[in-house]
């Protein structure tokens, strides 16, 4: 491990804070920020990856510093070009900057030609097309790379990124809002409303921060929603940041048994929605709706004695993995975020608990079927508890 010094610790903090400027855009891209300073430990250029498709954070910090990469992909010709302003400088980034040609070209890249001489970075890019390779990219052109400053707090700043990467699969985070006694809604199925205003208003927050948002068909026949971003519920700045990312978070509806027609709110306007059944739906003809068809499979929960099929959830999020889908928050019933409990789908808990009673006959969060033993429960790690409004909000994680 490198010996890094405070002044790295402080290069590197700063491109965090600018990394995460990102968390509400970049999709379906990391979170990334960078930081450069010349020989004296000067701020040059610093800059943050702002949607996919636009320049990435090394670039965007070397044009704020002066330089704009010529960004060819042939290393020699990079080097023969005349000195420019950033030679000699450090880079300080919280992703291995990438070697490959997407959207843009590779950032590896635009630091040779730029002759930066030292590059610091947090993580290790955990996409296989660029784990390393860029790291040995700057290496082979004769800069020195430090790696490691920081790392838990870049990877959590990428989380869902990375978790997509390494599982094939998005980070799925179930959201339930609940009286202390944990129930949603009274046994008639009135909920409006159990949180407060600003509980609701910080849902649109996680709203903003994720791909996807996912229900199942029992919410959209009872409640109807548009299951969207609120933008003029978001706090300025958070709202500023959404915007830059011109569009919704793509809408999924699990619909097996094809009860959904056109007439509910979700299919009225042009945001996407992608609803997987197991056969397709005459019913649904919008032009917003893309239905994929995925099997059936047997419930085979130890929990349940039920003998009902349902539609192949962890079929649903490999097809979600590949549109590149990072994070899905989801609101739906107990059925499925029982169901998704089960099928070990589920990483973050975020529940809005309100301070009120419902009673034994309202209805339960997460329905996961009768346990016998202790063992057999369910256990997340309790991450955060903050008071929102008269609400308090839990994070917790699951290991799946």
């Amino acid at each position: 491990m490198p010996k890094f010094t405070k002044l790295d610790a402080q290069w590197m903090s700063l491109a965090l804070k600018l990394a995460s400027k990102g968390r509400f855009s970049t999709t379906p891209n990391p979170n990334v920020g960078c930081v450069i300073v010349d020989a004296k430990n000067n701020i040059i250029g610093t800059g943050y990856h702002q949607k996919s498709g636009q320049a990435h954070a090394e670039v965007n910090a070397l044009v704020d510093a002066g330089f704009v990469p010529h960004q060819n992909t042939d290393i020699k010709t990079a080097n023969s070009q005349s000195k420019p302003i950033t030679e000699g400088a450090t880079a300080y980034v919280t992703l291995e900057p990438c070697s490959h040609v997407g959207k843009t070209p590779p950032c590896a890249l635009a630091l040779i030609e730029a002759r930066i001489s030292r590059v610091v970075i947090a993580s290790v890019d955990k996409n296989p097309e660029v784990k390393y390779k860029g790291i040995q990219l700057l290496l082979d052109a004769g800069i020195k790379v430090d790696v490691g400053l920081m790392e838990a707090e870049a990877d959590k700043l990428n989380i869902a990124f990375n978790h997509r990467m390494t599982k094939n699969r998005p980070f799925v985070t179930v959201k339930l809002a609940t009286s202390l006694d944990g129930r949603t809604a009274l046994a008639n199925g009135k909920s409006k409303w159990i949180t407060g205003t600003k509980a609701r208003a910080n849902v649109q927050v996680e709203r903003a921060l994720s791909c996807a948002i996912l229900s199942g068909a029992d919410t959209v026949l009872a409640d109807d929603p548009k299951l969207n971003v609120r933008c003029d519920e978001l706090p300025e700045f958070e709202n500023t940041l959404f915007k830059q990312r011109g569009t919704q978070p793509i809408r999924i509806i699990i619909d097996g048994q094809n009860r959904l027609d056109n007439s509910y709110q979700i299919f009225q306007d042009e945001h996407p929605v992608i609803v997987f059944n197991a056969e397709h739906n005459k019913n649904l003809s919008t032009l917003n709706v893309e239905q994929i068809q995925v099997g059936l499979v047997d419930s085979n929960n130890i929990r349940t004695s039920e003998a009902r099929k349902y539609l192949d959830l962890q079929a649903i999020m490999h097809v979600l993995a590949k549109k590149q889908i990072n994070r899905v928050w989801t609101e739906t019933g107990s059925a499925l975020s029982g169901a998704l409990m089960n099928a070990n789908l589920v990483n973050e808990l975020i529940i809005y608990q309100a301070p009120m009673l419902l009673g034994s006959d309202a209805r339960g969060a997460v329905d996961i079927g009768v346990l016998n033993n202790l063992d057999e429960a369910i256990k997340p790690d309790l991450q955060e508890v903050i008071q929102v409004g008269n609400d308090l909000k839990l994070r917790l994680s699951i290991t799946s």
